[in-house]
């Protein structure tokens, strides 16, 4: 497993080891030891799934603390743009994102700590993304910015005509506006 740092603070993008033959693949998706040796300590206790199909965006959500979940995502089948908002208060990079794309055939996962608004799009026919979380959902602790607030400026890769976003994530307020209650620790 290879771990590559980002230009933001905690967030990891991990390039599983994959060994392929003509038979098909294998690796190892998770491994606790592993990933403690690697100095990722969050312990995961809910598996999330979704398919979604083109042009679908969901997010960019978060909890508020206690309640705030780490997640580790991946995709299953089909190809996301995933994004992670840096929200954590006094953070040298409060309000910067970034965004890779994450798919059945690259098999990245993407390490998302506390702290960060999480979003992606869709950009496959139908996809199928399995994401970790180190707390359990709970909704009075649910919040989240809306997609395309023009102070984050997140490029989907979907145009305009094509988006799909819930009516509730249409609802969602700009970065500034959010409720968030992150501290940033060196």
């Amino acid at each position: 497993m290879k771990i590559e740092e980002t230009n933001i603070s905690g967030l990891k993008i991990i390039h599983p080891r994959v060994f392929e033959d003509d038979r098909g693949y294998f690796f190892e998706s998770y491994n606790q030891q592993t990933y403690e040796l690697a100095g990722m300590e969050q312990k995961w206790i809910q598996d999330n799934q979704s398919r979604s199909v083109y042009g679908v965006i969901r997010g960019l959500h978060y909890q508020l603390n206690p309640h705030a979940q780490a997640k580790l995502v991946r995709v299953l089948q089909g190809s996301i743009f995933d994004v992670a908002v840096d929200i954590r208060k006094d953070s040298p990079t409060f309000g910067r994102w970034h965004g890779l794309e994450i798919s059945e055939k690259n098999k990245l996962q993407f390490l998302i700590p506390e702290g960060f608004a999480h979003g992606f799009s869709v950009l496959s026919e139908t996809t199928i993304v399995l994401y970790k979380c180190n707390q359990f959902y709970q909704p009075e602790a649910e919040r989240g910015i809306i997609y395309n607030d023009s102070l984050l400026n997140i490029d989907w890769y979907i145009p305009e005509e094509k988006i799909l976003v819930s009516e509730k994530d249409q609802k969602l307020p700009g970065i500034l506006e959010a409720e968030m209650n992150f501290t940033y620790k060196s």
